[in-house]
């Protein structure tokens, strides 16, 4: 599923959400993070310590909720399987320009030096993440359609 352009722009401008992963005992993880529209989904950046690295690790299903910033004027739920690019799947030059594109996507600027951001993110042990979704849900889907149209 491509997203269209009303719910990538939706995404750009409420760039905060919630991620849910799921436990080895099947529970739910819930997660802070924020999100931007990547390559047709919803990119996220965690580090490979993080607990919901290893449950994605074990179980790719997502979900991540995006909410328009006071919570009541509409939010989206994306469905799906996560996609990681990290130090045990990736190519290091590959890996680079995920993490550089995070980072312009996320602060909507361009590092000062990127030698330097380079460093810290692998220190980091940053990953890239995409949750390309099956199902797209929630009120902003009706608030969109009437604002279209």
């Amino acid at each position: 599923m491509q997203l269209e352009p009303h719910i990538e722009q939706f995404i750009h401008d409420n760039p905060q959400g919630v991620m849910t992963t799921f436990r080895g005992n099947g529970m739910p993880q819930l997660s802070i993070v924020t999100v931007y529209p990547r390559d047709g989904g919803v990119g996220i950046s965690i580090t490979e310590t993080r607990i919901k690295f290893k449950n994605l690790l074990k179980d790719p299903r997502s979900s991540v909720l995006v909410s328009h910033e006071d919570w009541w004027s509409g939010f989206l739920v994306f469905e799906g399987t996560m996609e990681m690019q990290h130090s045990g799947n990736t190519d290091p030059e590959e890996l680079r320009r995920a993490r550089q594109n995070i980072f312009s996507a996320t602060t909507r600027r361009r590092s000062a030096n990127w030698d330097e951001y380079d460093k810290l993110v692998d220190d980091d042990k940053r990953v890239a993440m995409i949750l390309r979704p099956d199902a797209i849900y929630g009120s902003a889907l009706a608030r969109m359609e009437a604002a279209r149209g």
